[in-house]
């Protein structure tokens, strides 16, 4: 498993055990579908794999835990993460944005 791998699944266990972080809470799930177009071309598919770099399988994130969500697309923006096509996407979102997806996805019934 990659170093960034364990880092997110750290991160994503830090989460869970103290909630989640303000920026997620504070978003905005009527906002975030609108923003969802980015989003659903890869992870609108059920099953999904990329190809590029490696294959990888594309997770669902409907039912994911917002704070989870933000604090991946921020490790994406920040290079921790290295998917070269999530890291150009996370790169063109603000704080906000990140909130208002994630608050969309965890969202009962995405």
């Amino acid at each position: 498993m990659k170093t960034t791998r364990l880092a997110a699944l750290a991160a994503a266990a830090a989460l869970y055990a103290v909630g989640m972080p303000a920026q997620a809470a504070d978003g905005d799930a009527e906002a975030g579908k609108k923003k969802t177009q980015m989003c659903a071309g890869c992870h609108g598919l059920k099953g999904f794999r990329t190809a590029f770099p490696d294959v990888y399988h594309v997770p669902k994130l409907g039912g994911q835990n917002a704070g989870y969500i933000v604090s991946a697309l921020k490790a994406y923006k920040s290079g921790e993460r290295s998917h070269p096509t999530m890291r150009g996407i996370a790169a063109s979102l603000t704080d906000k944005d990140m909130a208002d997806l994630a608050a969309y996805y965890a969202a009962p019934g995405n």
